[in-house]
């Protein structure tokens, strides 16, 4: 089996590792960059752009340039874009394409098989959406883990002691916590707990309102409806936040935000760290309750916890790290790089699925044992909802119930199934639904209907319902919420391969381009070192070549170059190459 890779999907940042010599590696961008920033910009040039080009890009494009969109994954949303509409995991394959092209590169291999991180609080929808947008990118998910679970085997593997682990995972989008046990031979998480709209996001929009307002009061200019200024006040209070985790202010200064009436304003706005904690108090007050939760359902105390692993690029902020040791009496470990770890994690895990990991790896004999972050369960008389697999039950899990008919002489029941800790399903997340006929006629409460949930190891859910009179059988795998049928997934597939064609061909046109400048410089210095000792013919040959390559390069601009150009280019240049080849190197 050939090489996997490990991605750590991430709402602000991702990051793709690989096994070497039994240890994970992280794998560097195209850019020579870590981690990749999750932001996707299509140009008016009908460029894709991902990662660092298209962040360094979007204060100019703002209107086509897409953040965070893991917040959306496992909705019906839709992004429209330059006249067409993507949805979630269309942008996300995006991502993971560019991740995809960089492990190969590195590896120079192909690369088809990886395993995915999502965060914890993650629900089911979101989950098969994750799958979905990993084979729109041309990924063999292999398995689906959860962010902190990856974390924490990233850490148990050279730290073979039992112990409990508190992991708390504050990224970019979204905040988990669980609790795990790592023995000899297993890492078991006894519970998870979360909130899927708590991140670094949030704290970087309550910094940038505050310095929008600060500019309203200081300079008497309301650029709240300009998206280009907004971009450029966001990045700077991105780049604040970071620099108040290591010192007490941060200035924010950004010439020639917006011009009114003729005159330039300018921001100019110093933050300090006791201001930007006032700003995010009650954020970091939210992540109180999911701790709690959390130890609460593995049914321990904080005085049970060996170690806390801080996870994410948010829990660099000193206010997070001081309210993880008034919560839990504990001073975090600073062993694990939290924006790197959740990938290595998944690298390990991938490994141990293709059987890359050499045969006396502690890994190797680890067991990974995850849980359902919520409770399952169908619609039963009354609305009520009847949980068939509890919150934090250890997947993979089957659960089987008997049910009956709530109407006389009914042949029919449908099956709705709901995600969610409320007692009413109308307060609970819909996953799927299906019908059950054919059942025999008979008084209420005679028929006997078996309802089994079953759930795998990625966390996604199968539900099945057999009449156990007549045999009749009916079953649903719960797919995603944003109801991309297998037609709009296999077309998405089909843009995805024809983008990466198109990538392919301009970056041929650009090189082509790139060569023949590169060799009418090599040429003409040839020329001019070598012209008096030259033959007639040879020199007139060679000053021709010259000039008409010249005449084309500056005619014909990559990004608009069709194949008949591209076919001239290449003939003038294999023209200019023999006529120089005595002189000069062209290889």
């Amino acid at each position: 089996m050939g090489r996997a890779i490990g991605i750590d999907l991430g709402t602000t940042n991702s990051c793709v590792a690989v096994l070497e010599g039994g240890e994970p590696t992280i794998i560097t961008s195209s850019e020579g960059l870590r981690t990749t920033p999750s932001v996707v910009a299509f140009t008016k040039k009908g460029e894709i752009l991902v990662g660092d080009p298209a962040k360094r890009q979007a204060a100019m494009n703002s209107e086509n340039t897409v953040f965070s969109i893991k917040r959306r994954m496992g909705t019906d949303s839709r992004l429209h874009i330059q006249g067409k509409k993507y949805s979630p995991e269309e942008i996300s394959a995006m991502i993971l394409r560019k991740l995809k092209k960089d492990a190969e590169s590195y590896l120079g291999e192909s690369v088809s098989d990886a395993v995915i991180t999502v965060p914890a609080y993650f629900n089911d929808a979101q989950r098969q959406a994750t799958k979905d947008a990993g084979r729109i990118a041309g990924l063999n998910v292999m398995r689906i883990i959860n962010e902190p679970t990856a974390a924490a085997f990233a850490y148990g593997l050279n730290n073979g002691e039992s112990q409990k682990v508190l992991v708390y995972d504050l990224g970019g989008g979204t905040f988990d916590v669980s609790i795990i046990e790592i023995g000899e031979d297993l890492i078991e998480v006894l519970a998870t707990s979360g909130d899927n709209h708590l991140g670094g996001d949030d704290f970087d929009d309550r910094l940038t309102d505050y310095l929008i307002s600060e500019f309203r009061r200081t300079e008497h200019v309301d650029i709240s409806h300009d998206s280009a200024a907004i971009m450029r006040v966001r990045e700077e209070a991105e780049n604040a936040k970071k620099t108040l985790s290591t010192a007490t202010t941060a200035t924010v200064n950004l010439p020639f935000l917006t011009v009114t009436h003729n005159t330039p304003h300018h921001m100019n706005i110093t933050i300090t760290r006791a201001k930007f904690e006032e700003l995010t108090h009650d954020l970091i007050e939210r992540t109180s309750l999911p701790v709690q939760n959390a130890l609460r359902d593995a049914k321990i105390s904080a005085r049970d916890l060996s170690k806390i692993l801080l996870v994410g690029g948010s829990t660099r902020i000193p206010a997070v790290q001081e309210k993880v040791r008034r919560m839990l009496g504990m001073e975090p470990s600073r062993n694990i790089n939290p924006d790197e770890c959740v990938a290595m994690g998944a690298a390990i895990q991938a490994g141990k699925l293709t059987g890359n990991l050499p045969a006396d790896s502690t890994a190797n004999a680890m067991i990974l044992m995850d849980v359902t972050p919520l409770s399952l369960s169908i619609e039963t008389v009354g609305g009520i909802a009847t949980h068939l697999i509890e919150r934090n039950t250890t997947i993979p899990a089957r659960h089987s119930q008997i049910f009956t008919t709530a109407a006389n002489f009914q042949t029919s029941v449908d099956i709705k199934v709901y995600q969610g800790e409320r007692q009413f399903v109308k307060d609970n997340t819909l996953l799927g639904n299906f019908r059950l006929s054919g059942i025999k006629r008979a008084m209420a409460g005679v028929p006997q209907i078996e309802v089994t949930f079953d759930i795998d190891a990625n966390g996604i859910l199968t539900v099945s319902a057999r009449d156990m009179g007549t045999g009749k059988a009916q079953q649903i795998t719960i797919s995603s919420r944003s109801n991309l049928s297998d037609s709009e997934i296999e077309k998405a597939i089909h843009d995805a391969q024809m983008y990466e064609s198109d990538d392919s061909n301009r970056m041929e046109r650009f090189t082509l381009h790139s060569d023949c400048e590169s060799l009418l410089m090599k040429a003409q210095h040839a020329l001019n070192a070598n012209g008096k000792q030259m033959d007639r013919q040879e020199k007139k040959r060679l000053k021709s070549a010259i000039a008409q390559l010249r005449r084309s390069v500056t005619k014909i601009k990559p990004a608009s170059m069709t194949d008949e150009q591209m076919q001239t280019l290449q003939a003038q240049k294999s023209e200019l190459e023999d006529a120089v080849s005595g002189y000069v190197n062209v290889g």
